[in-house]
């Protein structure tokens, strides 16, 4: 008796340091889904309490949906007067390969070092260095000096859908630059020159790129999202078409679609949006996954509301029943 005491007290009172939370910061980080969700589990319960004239089951749970409902209007009050309104994704974006074609200028430098002819379409499935006899394995890399980003091309429509997408997100771009230490500054002035928008305090040179905390991440190389906490969206490039483990976006007006149908798809705060959004980063149109890359588009589910409340009153009806049973002489 004590302990169920003690755990509905628990369960009841759970809302109250939330309520007062929002008051001292605001209700920014509170899930609007979440209230939702809960206030109808309490709802429910306390339905069951009645149908079953259960007493503290009726007590806790109006108690509870009491104390909901005040945190639900208190985020409600908080949200208009602070006029928040949808928040914006964060967008990671890588640069070789994504922003920058590097592969085209890796491949015109050996060419003209030995005299070979290698073609993107020769590097199917496999980067540069794997396609080279080993002794010449080192001079590609040697190939990677400061020089070598400082004259990147910029790839087709880059510059276009990122500025849109800044205008309405938080971009940064996003780079493993640690690979080759000595290209910090000339990817920095790369940028400065063809993403004067970008500011400064959104880039970023690391590792790892896990310890970045973005809803998506857009890039090449498929190795970066095995710590990526958001939304992996994979960008086409030679040495990754057999990838097939990520949605894949073949060029930068798919990046424009994917974004469009997840903004248009909902009305919902875009970090909400974010959370439900995956099957819109697949269905890009006119862009086909290579060799069978998953995406993330499912079948509209039937409405689950119907089958739930069969289940409720059969369980109801079974409660009433045996209770029936045991009173009978």
């Amino acid at each position: 008796m004590l302990t169920g005491t003690v755990a509905a007290l628990c369960t009841t009172l759970a809302f109250l340091p939330q309520l007062f939370k929002i008051r001292k910061e605001g209700s920014a980080e509170l899930s609007t889904v979440m209230l939702a969700m809960y206030l109808a589990g309490v709802c429910l319960w306390l339905v069951y309490g009645l149908m079953i004239g259960a007493v503290p089951v009726i007590a806790a749970n109006t108690a509870s949906m009491f104390i909901v409902l005040a945190v639900t209007f208190r985020k409600v009050a908080a949200t208009r007067a602070s006029g928040e309104g949808p928040r914006r994704l964060r967008i990671a974006i890588d640069m070789d390969e994504v922003m920058a074609d590097a592969l085209a200028e890796h491949i015109r430098r050996f060419n003209a070092l030995f005299g070979a002819q290698f073609a993107p379409g020769d590097l199917c499935g496999r980067r540069l260095e794997d396609c080279v006899p080993p002794p010449q394995r080192e001079a590609v890399e040697a190939l990677l000096d400061a020089s070598f980003f400082a004259g990147l091309a910029v790839m087709p429509d880059c510059q276009e859908v990122i500025g849109e997408l800044a205008a309405r997100h938080d971009v940064f771009i996003v780079s493993a630059a640690m690979d080759v230490p000595s290209s910090f500054d000339a990817k920095f002035r790369w940028l400065q020159r063809h993403f004067p928008f970008i500011p400064p305090a959104h880039i970023v040179f690391c590792g790892d790129k896990g310890i970045c905390d973005a809803d998506y991440l857009i890039d090449d190389c498929a190795r970066h999202f095995a710590r990526f906490k958001g939304r992996p969206l994979l960008f086409s490039a030679p040495h990754n078409a057999a990838e097939s483990r990520y949605p894949r976006v073949d060029s930068w007006k798919a990046v424009r679609e994917v974004f469009a149908r997840l903004e248009g798809g909902s009305r919902r705060p875009a970090r909400e949006a974010a959370a439900f959004g995956g099957e819109c980063a697949a269905e890009t149109e006119n862009s086909t996954p290579a060799h069978g890359a998953t995406t993330m588009n499912a079948e509209p589910a039937e409405p689950a509301e119907k089958t739930w409340l069969c289940v409720f009153r059969d369980f109801c009806a079974d409660r009433r029943r045996s209770a029936r049973a045991r009173v009978a002489p």
